[in-house]
């Protein structure tokens, strides 16, 4: 419990920092949090990391006064009922490590301007209700290439073909409607490991796809896609591979 007549750094879910005793992380899970995001979160200016997963009760947008948090580096609303659209102004916390708005209940378009921040690691948007196209600034990535999972939303379009430019670790775009050639995000001289497109309305022809020797488990179950499957795909040490429910032959 939060007992104003103690220090702060000894409650529950609050960790502070050694030297500073100033708090860096608030860490909330699988507790009782109902209503939306308390603004006041805004101002603990050294926070780092801020967590709230697994809050039912959590609802509302997510609150502007985060764009406050410029030490943050991690943050994290998961399996929420948090709504409204994801906030532009995230992309102003220039520290941000990871984003992690999994299972709520996003609306609205992806912005475009995640891809200017230079340190992300991470970013999950899955299991929303997001539409619109994946924004073609994705192939644009200003620092290193962030793992990516974008799926179990209503994203449509064709997936930009800047992202042949960049060298994903993972990346999950499936469950959408997604449409067109996706060939791009493979490549032999990609370091590449999980690939999951499963679940689309996608079409290219698998015989002329070059993989990428890293390459561990792929699934694009559930489209459009020709051709056959390449025999340079026996050379690849996979754990994984599913590309039932397509037109292959051979």
């Amino acid at each position: 419990s939060w007992n104003p007549d103690t220090d702060c750094c000894d409650w529950y879910c609050v960790t502070c920092d050694s030297t500073t005793n100033r708090i860096n992380s608030l860490t909330i899970f699988s507790g009782e949090v109902s209503g939306q995001i308390p603004p006041q979160v805004g101002d603990l200016p050294y926070l780092e990391t801020l967590q709230f997963h697994k809050q039912p009760n959590l609802t509302g947008p997510i609150q502007p006064s985060i764009v406050k948090l410029k030490s943050l580096k991690y943050l994290r609303l998961s399996w929420t009922n948090i709504s409204g659209t994801v906030p532009d102004f995230l992309s102003q916390l220039k520290n941000l490590t990871l984003i992690d708005l999994s299972f709520n209940n996003l609306t609205g378009s992806i912005p475009s301007s995640l891809s200017q921040l230079t340190n992300l690691d991470g970013l999950r948007l899955d299991r929303n209700k997001l539409t619109g196209h994946i924004p073609r600034s994705f192939g644009e990535f200003h620092g290193s290439v962030p793992e990516l999972y974008l799926s179990h939303n209503q994203l449509s379009g064709n997936i930009p073909t800047s992202l042949a430019k960049l060298d994903f670790n993972r990346i999950d775009f499936s469950r959408n409607k997604l449409e067109g050639d996706a060939s791009m995000i493979f490549g032999s001289n990609k370091t590449t490991q999980i690939v999951d497109l499963s679940r689309n309305l996608l079409e290219f022809n698998l015989s002329k796809v070059e993989f990428a020797k890293s390459l561990i488990s792929l699934d694009i179950n559930h489209n459009k896609i020709t051709g056959s499957i390449p025999v340079e795909l026996t050379q690849v040490d996979l754990q994984f591979l599913n590309v039932s429910y397509n037109r292959l032959c051979g």
